[in-house]
């Protein structure tokens, strides 16, 4: 009988637990929304854009009609953030980038405005080469990747939307729920994730275009061509992705292969490194880590260079010891 009771309570601290927690992700849900509506009534261009990376990762986990509907009204954010700031390239990518997503939204007017806000972003075309994939129109892709190719960047301009969402979340701070992005840490916490869900695309379309079994001649060039834009671009995630396909397209080459592994072994170790360098031990200085990696993020476009940045801050190695090589 002990027995059976002491079972008994442990399932119900279990259930109570489990109940603390999804009551506590709840509320972070509502709180979200509801800072989403305080942002998307405000009159500029970096709250409505933060607005609209709210709604959409809000509808993470829900139905795909809610989803579906959730995108649209965060395009329709975006929107309005771009026709306040047309030249801001950050806005702009994020106004295609939810149209990608969201239901029966036609590409082509946010692609022609992200194309001649940033002439040299290869990623303007990721949503059209989605397209043609989708269509399976194999002229239309070696077209749209040979223009990519073209592209001297493959920028997702992630610290810029990070610090703007930032700022944008510490001048509303009255209109917030008083729990929700409370300090600066919660703040660059939130605008990180934000930059992540909804300026971060899927790269599914060029991964499989450049994988496919056709690719040859003019193709495989404009992939190869392609992946190196891509392993100097602004964002770490990028990055992976251009090794990970010149890897594949030099599958022959064990010299190319171990270069290529090389650097993406560094690149990993030094955005690891940077993240535990920049998590201090007591809890009183972890604000004031946060306005310092904000500062580099301000002041440094590319993710990797803002690693190497607080390496150097923190007086830490910018390659691993030989051992990890």
């Amino acid at each position: 009988m002990v027995k059976r009771c002491v079972i008994w309570l442990a399932l119900m601290l279990l259930a109570a637990g489990g109940a603390s927690a999804r009551t506590e992700e709840d509320n972070y849900a509502l709180w979200r929304a509801e800072a989403a509506r305080a942002l998307g009534a405000r009159n500029d261009s970096e709250s409505l854009a933060t607005a609209a990376a709210l709604t959409y990762a809000s509808s993470a986990g829900r139905s795909k009609a809610d989803s579906a509907k959730a995108a649209a009204a965060a395009f329709e954010l975006a929107g309005k953030a771009g026709d306040l700031a047309p030249d801001n390239r950050a806005i702009s990518w994020l106004r295609l980038r939810l149209c990608a997503i969201a239901a029966a939204c036609d590409v082509r007017d946010p692609a022609t405005t992200m194309r001649w806000v940033d002439a040299d972003n290869a990623v303007a075309w990721l949503p059209t080469l989605a397209a043609a994939l989708k269509d399976k129109d194999n002229l239309q892709i070696d077209r749209i990747l040979n223009d990519m190719a073209q592209g001297s960047r493959f920028d997702l301009y992630v610290n810029r939307a990070t610090a703007m969402m930032f700022d944008a979340l510490k001048r509303a701070r009255a209109a917030l729920p008083p729990k929700y992005a409370a300090s600066d840490l919660s703040r660059l916490t939130e605008a990180l994730g934000l930059a992540d869900s909804a300026f971060k695309p899927s790269f599914s379309p060029l991964i499989n275009a450049c994988r496919d079994s056709a690719v040859a001649g003019g193709r495989r060039e404009s992939c190869l061509r392609l992946s190196r834009t891509m392993q100097r671009a602004d964002a770490v995630m990028t990055q992976l992705v251009g090794f990970a396909i010149e890897k594949h397209l030099t599958a022959a080459d064990p010299r190319e292969q171990r270069a290529i592994s090389d650097r993406r072994r560094l690149l990993e170790w030094r955005a690891s490194s940077a993240n535990a360098a920049d998590t201090p031990l007591l809890p009183w200085l972890r604000n004031a880590r946060a306005r310092t990696r904000l500062d580099e993020i301000r002041a440094i476009p590319r993710e990797e260079d803002v690693c190497i940045a607080l390496l150097r801050r923190y007086g830490m190695p910018l390659e691993p010891p030989e051992e990890r090589r």
